[in-house]
């Protein structure tokens, strides 16, 4: 079952489960515009395709609820700033 995780690992924005996000195959999770702006559209840590992640039905969360553990990753901003300097 996907972790659903609450926030985008790059910028921090608020992503809850009926967002639009983007996760690689490790459930590394970022906001739609921090996906766009990275090279190739690859995840920063594991180079893995990133797709957009599927929306949990309401009822659903109910007895499967989305995960609390937040990942951020500053770093990352960095990685965004490199990528638009090219």
């Amino acid at each position: 079952m996907l972790e659903m995780r609450p926030g985008c690992e790059c910028c921090d924005i608020d992503l809850p489960p009926d967002a639009d996000a983007r996760i690689c195959s490790f459930e590394c999770t970022f906001c739609p515009a921090c996906a766009e702006a990275l090279p190739d559209g690859r995840c920063p840590n594991c180079g893995g395709e990133l797709t957009a992640r599927p929306k949990r039905a309401a009822e659903k969360l109910i007895t499967a609820p989305a995960s609390a553990r937040r990942v951020f990753a500053p770093d990352c901003q960095g990685k965004l700033r490199l990528a638009s300097s090219r």
